[in-house]
């Protein structure tokens, strides 16, 4: 079978079987895309270890980022696996595979005292001018900074979703895993002034009947929308463009500094590993390492 074939059928695997998400499966089909390039038209079975490695040297060589180049591996890694697993090849080429371990950079975290200023400047706007456009970006940054949430879990939430009794939102996390999340009195204010004022203004019934979050035209709201909400209105607190993942990095870092342990932490987050989730208290640390280097006498 050709490699491009059997990529086919592995990425309908990862959607159907693994229900993977659709950006993962965009971002593994553009890998084994440019793995078919690189090796040509041949079998699954014929690519050996010093293929792979060519092709990994050559995206080094035209300058890939090193969590490209290693992304690049771990989707070839698994690939063959697969391949081995449906008997389409003998043995697993792609186990001795090494790529450059990627850079792990801190997040972009805003101040908590800057974040609430914003937040309860852009709220007292919205609630004077009634214009539903600014009460659905207050709860918007309310709801992605009070849960941490990430953009595709915003965008995806429907009406029935939250509990307003319980102040909790049900969302679908990576590998469309399930979990129920808290948010607060700030975030509860904002929806509800949202959805009396805000959303009837908003809504186009045939578009999104059960959306929460609409855009202009009255459908859904995307990612890209969001982005720009984000944009617009946090980019002054933490010194140049950031997008939705820059409330999620700051709601998380700001409960650890708050005294929430790392597993309540991971658990809000959706993260698989605590691994993932110690980041942030890397992010914790620099700042108490910098408040000491201010303060101490003998820093």
């Amino acid at each position: 079978m050709e490699i491009s074939e059997a990529a086919e059928q592995y990425l309908r695997h990862l959607a159907h079987v693994r229900r993977l998400s659709p950006a993962t499966i965009r971002a593994y089909r553009s890998d084994l895309a440019d793995l078919a390039d690189a090796v040509g038209p041949v079998t699954v079975a014929s690519v050996d270890l010093d293929a792979l490695r060519d092709w990994i040297w050559r995206a080094s060589r035209r300058g890939d980022a090193r969590s490209t180049l290693a992304r690049r591996a771990a989707a070839v890694r698994t690939f063959f696996a697969w391949a081995l697993d449906e008997g389409l090849i003998a043995s697993n080429p792609a186990v001795r595979l090494i790529a450059p371990k990627r850079g792990r950079t801190l997040p972009k975290v805003a101040s908590a005292e800057g974040l609430s200023h914003l937040l309860d400047a852009l709220g007292e706007t919205a609630t004077e001018r009634g214009d539903p456009v600014d009460l659905r970006d207050h709860a918007i940054l309310e709801l992605l900074y009070g849960a941490a949430l990430r953009v595709s879990e915003l965008c995806a939430l429907d009406l029935t979703d939250l509990d307003a009794a319980r102040r909790t939102a049900r969302v679908w996390g990576k590998g469309s895993k399930e979990r129920i999340v808290p948010y607060g009195g700030a975030a509860a204010r904002a929806l509800d002034a949202y959805l009396v004022r805000g959303r009837p203004a908003l809504v186009d019934s045939a578009s999104a009947p059960g959306a929460l979050f609409l855009g202009v035209r009255g459908g859904r709201i995307g990612a890209r929308a969001v982005y720009d909400v984000v944009s617009r209105r946090v980019a002054a607190l933490t010194g140049g463009a950031v997008g939705p993942h820059a409330l999620r990095h700051s709601g998380a870092t700001h409960l650890l500094d708050g005294g929430a342990d790392l597993r309540s932490v991971q658990e809000l987050l959706g993260h698989a590993s605590l691994g993932t989730t110690q980041i942030y208290t890397h992010v914790s640390s620099e700042r108490l390492a910098a408040s000491y280097r201010l303060a101490h006498p003998r820093a």
